[in-house]
């Protein structure tokens, strides 16, 4: 299970630019404390990096 990541959407999209949301919705992410596991990779970690203030990341 090494090559999957899980995040948490901890933060509202609310208010936040389009481009956010869309990220946040690419990512799964479409309800406050909701986990979603993803493939572990560049385009993901790229994502990630984009709304690191809404997100985290769960072990």
């Amino acid at each position: 299970m090494a090559d999957m990541i899980k995040v948490k959407l901890v933060r509202s999209f609310v208010g936040r630019p389009d481009k956010q949301r869309r990220i946040c919705a690419s990512l799964g992410l479409h309800k406050m404390n909701r986990v979603k596991e993803l493939p572990d990779n560049a385009a993901i970690r790229g994502q990630i990096n984009k709304v690191c203030h809404l997100v985290s990341v769960v072990d």
